[in-house]
């Protein structure tokens, strides 16, 4: 049996206006997924490329009002349930809330259901819902319906500051909220949860200033690529070198959603990390 995945998240916007963008159907397309449908409280629906098992919708809400949705998601023939709590903490911020069964790491790990991509699917739905609130682009989504992992963002700061935050590891333990330990050189470790956390990457490729990527074995090979764009910083991201009938798409999401924070590291003179992983909910979706 497994836990429930939960994620907290600080967002700069009212209760209701984080109801809306949860709720309107217009603004779901925008921030999560390519086709939704929403009459509350009956149906809550929404499908497409950019989500799990998107060839049709397999919501059922059970429950819905100003400060909670809940809905059953069948996911691999597994009926699963989400849950989205709001609190305000201010005229102008809400912790939002995310409640989410049957997700086990080790499917995120083999790839063995699509189930496995669910918190870093929900992680990357939740940043680009802080950046549609915000007023900031959206990151790339996960397409589900191709193997093609490449997306590009644009951050407001000077090429050099963004190589040493994608290269530094204090800098990039910060902004990615997980310790990651960073030899910037070829044959150097990138280890997730800082070098002796008994998992570690590989650099294989680096142009100091400009590119850098790293071989995380079956999951492929991720690339960073820098260039200079009117005194901002075009970044690409690139997963390659994977297994294309079995797309590693929880990792991409994962480092997608990541880049969210390394832009807003960038961009906010008082910068802090839109998650609250102290906050969260601990407790089974319903209660």
């Amino acid at each position: 049996m497994t836990e429930p995945l939960t994620l907290g998240a600080r967002l700069a916007a009212p209760v209701e206006a984080v109801w809306r963008a949860l709720t309107d159907p217009t603004e779901l397309r925008v921030w999560l997924t390519e086709h939704a449908e929403v009459d509350l409280p009956s149906r809550y629906e929404f499908w497409g490329r950019h989500t799990p098992e998107g060839d049709a919708p397999h919501q059922r809400l059970r429950h819905a009002d100003p400060y909670t949705l809940r809905f059953d998601w069948l996911l691999d023939g597994v009926e699963t349930t989400s849950e989205l709590c709001l609190t305000a903490q201010g005229p102008d911020a809400t912790l939002l809330t995310l409640s989410q069964s049957h997700f086990d790491f080790a499917e995120a790990m083999d790839g063995s259901s699509i189930r496995g991509v669910l918190q870093t699917w929900w992680s990357l739905s939740i940043a680009n819902l802080a950046a549609h609130l915000e007023g900031r682009p959206l990151l790339p989504k996960t397409d589900f319906t191709s193997a093609d992992l490449r997306g590009e963002l644009t951050i407001a700061a000077p090429i050099d500051r963004v190589w040493t935050s994608l290269t530094d590891s204090g800098q990039a333990s910060a902004w990615f909220g997980y310790p990651i330990g960073i030899e910037p050189w070829v044959g150097g470790r990138y280890a997730m949860g800082g070098f002796d956390s008994g998992y570690t990457a590989k650099v294989i490729d680096l142009e100091p200033g400009r590119k850098m990527s790293v071989d995380w074995g079956p999951v492929g090979v991720t690339t960073w690529e820098l260039a200079e764009s009117g005194g901002k910083t075009r970044l690409t991201f690139v997963q390659s070198g994977f297994d294309e009938g079995n797309p590693p798409y929880a990792a991409w999401s994962g480092s997608v959603a990541g880049l969210s924070e390394l832009r807003r590291f960038h961009e906010m003179a008082d910068w802090q990390p839109i998650w609250a992983a102290e906050e969260i909910h601990t407790g089974a979706p319903g209660t």
